[in-house]
């Protein structure tokens, strides 16, 4: 019979600050805790499966039975963002952080994009993504200027117009900055950022496309599907692998349709991991600081989870974590420093099976390989026989 591992991540969700968050200005963040503060916030079935009974989590009380096992997980890389926490997940130690531009890209690195692309570049400075294009989005669209701006991650975002700059034209653009960002200035990630409108009343849309640096080295992914195994991306997963590894993919255009797109998989009868990605807790809420937003989002995910514990069969299992925080309510808008939660139900699991904290975000790959019978050749420890009969 096939087996079928479904890894959630609720990108941002965090559970509490690290240890070390203060080497990263996130001392007190506390992603979940934030959320649970809204009126909007209600996650009994996460409840029930033990999301609450997670080591340092009080924010709502434990369930006295838990249906699932879990675990704290800590990140042992350098680093808070997006691409380094899924590496981690998938295996990958990053003891260096990706380079971040504070002030802007360097000169010899705009002036080698704009010869390529034949145009111009404004901004160049870390920015809020809808704030950027509120501030620059006139002189955009009168001189044809590329809006170029990063943040407190390893990122070069791209922001043009739809109605000037046609979205394959982006993704063009896109591919060259990609090209150009190696070496000591290779970012994690370049990030296409399109929106519509005109001034002052412009809108980012869902045509996002991030372009990232292939993984330094063998991942899980990389594992399975050498293994003969089916890996299915759900979301940006495939952008953040860079396709390696992946046999299959599904861009979503948020979280409603990610979370649809779950619900029909566990219907096909594939052999082996399906990986998705819940992108609008972190784009949408956490980097807004929209409290009540995260809470709906939480709340909505919640609620749509029995569909798919009902499409889960007798070798399935069911991991859900995160990937960094992304704390609504503190000042920064940008993602902190957090342990993740691990949350593992299916039919084969110890209910209630609590592991503590956990040194590493690559337990839950050492962990599904081990699952498939593959040996691991990657960082972290299986930790199967501590959750699976």
């Amino acid at each position: 019979m096939n087996k079928r591992v479904f890894l959630i991540v609720l990108d941002s969700v965090g559970i509490g600050e690290e240890p070390d968050a203060a080497e990263y200005g996130d001392e007190g963040s506390n992603t979940l805790a934030a959320a649970a503060t809204s009126r909007y916030f209600d996650m009994p079935n996460m409840q029930k499966l033990g999301l609450f009974n997670i080591e340092g989590v009080t924010c709502r009380p434990g369930a006295e039975h838990p249906e699932g096992a879990v675990a704290r997980m800590r990140e042992i890389s350098k680093g808070k963002d997006t691409t380094i926490g899924h590496w981690e997940i998938a295996g990958i130690n990053s003891p260096k952080p990706l380079p971040t531009y504070p002030d802007g890209f360097p000169p010899e690195v705009i002036r080698a994009f704009e010869e390529k692309t034949g145009r111009r570049v404004i901004c160049n400075k870390p920015y809020s993504g809808t704030d950027v294009i509120r501030d620059y989005g006139r002189e955009h669209a009168e001189t044809g200027a590329l809006i170029v701006y990063t943040s407190a991650d390893s990122v070069f975002q791209i922001a043009a117009n739809e109605e000037l700059v046609p979205v394959e034209e982006l993704y063009r653009y896109c591919q060259i900055a990609r090209e150009l960002l190696a070496g000591e200035h290779g970012v994690g990630r370049v990030i296409a950022r399109p929106f519509v409108g005109t001034y002052p009343d412009y809108t980012r849309t869902t045509n996002r496309h991030d372009f990232s640096l292939l993984p330094p080295k063998t991942t899980m992914l990389d594992q399975l599907k050498e293994s003969g195994y089916d890996v299915i991306a759900v979301g940006k997963i495939n952008d953040i692998f860079a396709g390696k590894g992946i046999t299959r993919f599904m861009r979503t255009k948020g979280n409603a349709e990610g979370i649809d797109r779950t619900i029909e998989l566990t219907k096909e009868s594939f052999n082996g991991l399906c990986f998705i990605n819940l992108v609008d807790f972190d784009m949408l809420y956490g980097h807004r600081n929209d409290v009540d937003g995260y809470a709906k989002g939480l709340t909505y995910f919640d609620e749509k989870l029995p569909e798919i514990l009902a499409g889960l069969r007798e070798d399935d299992l069911l991991m859900i974590t995160a990937d960094h925080g992304c704390d609504p309510i503190t000042p920064s808008t940008d993602h902190s420093r957090e342990y993740t939660p691990w949350v593992i139900y299916g039919k084969q699991v110890k209910a209630g099976a609590n592991l503590g904290t956990l040194p590493t975000f690559a337990d839950i790959a050492a962990t599904i390989l081990d699952y498939f019978g593959v040996k691991p050749e990657i960082t972290g420890m299986s930790r199967l026989k501590n959750i699976v009969d």
